[in-house]
């Protein structure tokens, strides 16, 4: 997580090679994986290493649908750092993929801290 925040909000602010890629959707990608730790964080099961993912990506375009409506609510809130950073600010359906990418690299890294905590051989206590 200490990683995949600063990566994300550097992603931002990226020129260079690939600056619209970066700046639009490597976010989302890093967004969902970030999802997915912190929830694991707090109910680390097996589990959870599949329903963790699944529900991530669910919200997240939940989320992203609820952007067709965002014309409701006041400009000065949409406007806010907190709100851009959680919540977006357009509606995108090319966001979808991304989401579904990050979530399936939340899948496998969720599956690989499991597997290198949860599953490792014991010491033999004797």
């Amino acid at each position: 997580m200490l990683v995949i925040v600063p990566l994300g909000l550097l992603s931002k602010a990226y020129t260079g090679i690939g600056q619209s890629w970066v700046n639009d959707y490597s976010g989302d990608i890093l967004y969902e994986i970030l999802w997915c730790l912190v929830f694991f964080w707090f109910f680390p099961s097996k589990k959870a290493v599949v329903t963790i993912p699944i529900w991530v990506f669910i919200v997240t375009s939940i989320i992203e649908v609820s952007q067709l409506f965002f014309d409701r609510v006041p400009v000065t809130l949409r406007e806010t750092i907190i709100w851009k950073l959680l919540l977006g600010s357009a509606f995108v359906w090319w966001d979808f993929p991304h989401y579904a990418l990050g979530s399936f690299l939340g899948w496998l890294l969720l599956d690989r801290i499991y597997q290198l905590t949860v599953l490792r051989p014991q010491k033999d206590e004797r």
